[in-house]
């Protein structure tokens, strides 16, 4: 193999151990600012790292209507996030930014949440169906946000290429156009969506549903599924720091991957807050809610259809 396709391979495994290690760290963090809040003490930072390990070495119960299915959804589903990072850049230039585009990357996101509708839909319980149909519903007016977020980047940087459109180019050198600040605001919106926290983890809601579609799930496919939920806010953390806040990904190393660490804490931050001090919206809300961002998002990509 040429030189460029073993540095490809080890930056997309380094990539993927990058998000491994940090999702359990910032769900922890996420559960002890969030105790803090609550004036309560909370679990330790490394409780989901303990929790991982223990589901993974727990009997794994068929308990659904098809196991095949099961089994498969939970695989497909890490399987799908963890292929993500190999596209993004994380701290330094994506591993396999010159074989991509925005479509395989809109393909991809999708694809994570139709993972959890064959997830519920293989468990087959009630409680499982009402969560898929919550999830089915918020995919159709959520998922088309970020599409449009990466589509106006295409527009202003006149190419699909993941490398030109990940770069902030758009919104750095072209001192912020009025598209760029719109999506900027509404991908800060909705980011609590994207990544499943309240007020947004309607589909879940333990109070309800008792973790809806993963209702039937226990042992290592309960383990994959709660992975990739936790790598999802690592992930979608990278697709914002690469869109709008680029600045110090320039820098060599290592600070390139402290400066956005920290960008990426920040963001785990953020996303602590506002799961701590909200409560959880009602399905109709949230897809009012949705429904009203994506019409304030076609407004910015007709903008930005005409360089503004």
């Amino acid at each position: 193999m040429s030189h460029g396709v073993i540095s490809a391979l080890l930056g997309g495994v380094l990539n993927v151990g990058l998000v491994l290690l940090l999702a359990p760290l910032c769900q922890g963090v996420l559960r002890k600012v969030t105790a803090r809040v609550q004036s309560r003490q909370g679990p330790p930072i490394w409780q989901p790292y303990f929790d991982l390990l223990k589901l993974l070495g727990k009997e794994d119960i068929e308990s659904g209507e098809s196991p095949g299915m099961q089994r498969f959804a939970a695989c497909l589903s890490l399987a799908t996030v963890l292929s993500i990072p190999c596209l993004v850049p994380m701290g330094f230039a994506a591993p396999m930014n010159d074989v991509a585009d925005v479509y395989l990357l809109i393909y991809l996101l999708a694809l994570c949440g139709v993972c959890t509708l064959l997830a519920g839909l293989a468990a087959g319980s009630t409680y499982s169906l009402v969560g898929i149909s919550r999830e089915m519903m918020s995919i159709i007016v959520l998922e088309p946000l970020f599409a449009i977020a990466l589509l106006v980047g295409a527009l202003h940087t006149r190419s699909f290429r993941l490398d030109t459109v990940l770069n902030g180019s758009v919104y750095a050198t072209d001192g912020f156009p009025w598209s760029g600040l719109i999506m900027l605001g509404v991908i800060l919106l909705s980011f609590q969506a994207f990544v499943q926290r309240v007020p947004f983890d309607i589909s879940e809601a333990e109070t309800e549903l008792m973790e809806g579609p993963l209702m039937e799930y226990s042992g290592p496919k309960l383990a994959l599924l709660k992975y990739a939920q936790m790598a999802k806010l690592v992930i979608y953390s990278a697709l914002f720091v690469g869109l709008f806040v680029p600045w110090g990904s320039g820098e060599p190393f290592p600070w390139n991957c402290l400066v956005f660490a920290m960008k990426v804490f920040a963001l785990v931050l953020l996303v602590t807050l506002v799961a701590a001090t909200h409560a959880r919206y009602r399905i109709d809300q949230a897809i009012r809610y949705f429904a009203f961002l994506l019409s304030i998002a076609f407004v910015a990509l007709v903008l930005a259809s005409y360089g503004h």
